[in-house]
């Protein structure tokens, strides 16, 4: 009973601010901005009509994602009685309550439920658009992948090939996995589920890997690290533009692509950093796992090309599962990025037209909010370094009600 007793609050608040979120992506509410529904009514609608004739949107330059982004994109039209864009709402919190109910679960012997208080309240930081995307289906994936960590490394490393499936980056919760049969059980499950069923599409539907181009050609999203260059050299009498490009808002223009290259220069450095973490780590437990794949996204969000608002759900999963533990050294970040998150919505939708405008305000709140996830970045990675390698080994477990949840991936 003191467990369910326990439970009662989140839930609560859970069940308030996502009818919230209900309200406000059905149109019964509004809000300032551009009207975020129209990537599922449009977009994604008129994907599921292609995807139905046995071939991908393979000369639509938006279709940027793996082949399993089929089956979302699917699915809506697949539930009776609803159209389109109220199904996929449908799933989306289905998914939402999902991560709910297993956040839950992994805290069920604790008292502070800090994972499940960050999801409750991180998710509707981001507004409507949380609704309205399908990261929401995706970050549910990673979550449940990490959750099965610690007892179940095949099922960890299935679910974390079926994300990668559905957009790549949940591979990356992969990479804190402990040396050895661990790894080597978690790898293989995530390359047999993600490369058979992709090599399968590929062969059975004309344009599964057509995303690999559309990706290559994308430019520097306006919301972006790099894009701040930009909006204030617009100031200085840059002579480039605005415009919708390959799914986004995007500069184009002199020096656009140098910034892009940039970019991508900053991901690869990161890879590397990332790469020598592993090599030189001596700290591999439960609450590792989640560090590293933490770390790894916000490394790979901060120095990307594009931070479309809805990649912060990814964060605020993450730095849910996180907290479920203990020996967690993310706390702080944790912090930094549902801030960062209360920043996105006010960026869009809300104030986006400042954002395109480059105005003032628009700069200021791309200052805060990418400075949040730089600050973040950095913080999460220092962390990881000095609570893995530098270190004394064992130091900093936990003990108490949380430990069974933090005990070492390698016991098991």
């Amino acid at each position: 009973m003191a467990v369910a007793n326990g439970a009662r609050h989140p839930v609560a608040v859970w069940v308030l601010t996502r009818t919230a979120l209900l309200l406000l992506v059905l149109g019964v509410l509004t809000y300032p901005g551009p009207d975020v529904t129209t990537d599922v009514s449009v977009i994604y609608q008129g994907w599921q009509e292609v995807l139905r004739t046995g071939t991908y949107p393979r000369d639509d330059i938006t279709w940027q994602y793996p082949p399993g982004a089929a089956l979302v994109i699917v699915a809506p039209g697949l539930l009776p009685g609803l159209d389109y864009t109220s199904a996929f709402i449908v799933l989306a919190l289905l998914c939402d309550l999902l991560v709910l109910a297993l956040l839950l679960r992994a805290e069920r012997h604790g008292t502070r439920r800090r994972g499940t208080w960050t999801w409750v309240a991180g998710v509707p930081l981001l507004g409507p658009t949380v609704y309205a995307r399908y990261d929401l289906m995706v970050t549910a994936v990673a979550v449940a992948a990490l959750l099965a960590s610690a007892r179940r490394p095949a099922v960890m490393g299935a679910l974390a090939g079926l994300g990668a499936l559905l957009k790549v980056w949940p591979l990356l919760v992969l990479l804190g996995t402990p040396r050895g049969r661990v790894t080597r059980r978690c790898w293989a499950a995530a390359a047999v589920t993600a490369v058979v069923p992709a090599l399968v599409l590929a062969a059975v539907m004309p344009g599964a890997l057509a995303f690999l181009t559309f990706q290559r050609d994308r430019g520097t999203e306006v919301e972006s690290l790099g894009s701040l260059v930009f909006h204030v050299a617009r100031h200085f009498g840059w002579q480039g533009e605005v415009l919708f490009n390959y799914g986004s808002v995007e500069f184009l223009g002199p020096y656009v692509p140098l910034v892009s290259r940039l970019a991508l220069a900053l991901s690869l450095a990161a890879l590397g950093w990332l790469a020598l973490w592993r090599a030189r780590a001596k700290e591999f437990d439960a609450a590792t796992v989640c560090d590293a794949a933490f770390a790894a996204v916000l490394l790979f969000t901060t120095t990307s090309r594009v931070i479309s608002p809805q990649y912060m759900v990814w964060l605020v999963g993450l730095a849910a599962v996180c907290l479920v533990h203990r020996a967690t050294a993310m706390a702080r970040p944790a912090m930094l990025v549902l801030a960062a998150t209360g920043v996105t919505l006010l960026e869009f939708p809300v104030w986006f037209s400042h954002v395109v405008a480059s105005d003032p305000l628009g700069i200021t709140l791309l200052v805060v909010r990418n400075g949040l996830l730089v600050a973040a970045t950095l913080d999460a990675c220092l962390r990881l370094w000095r609570r893995t390698v530098t270190a004394e080994p064992g130091r900093g477990r936990a003990t108490g009600p949380d430990a069974r949840a933090d005990s070492p991936a390698t016991s098991r």
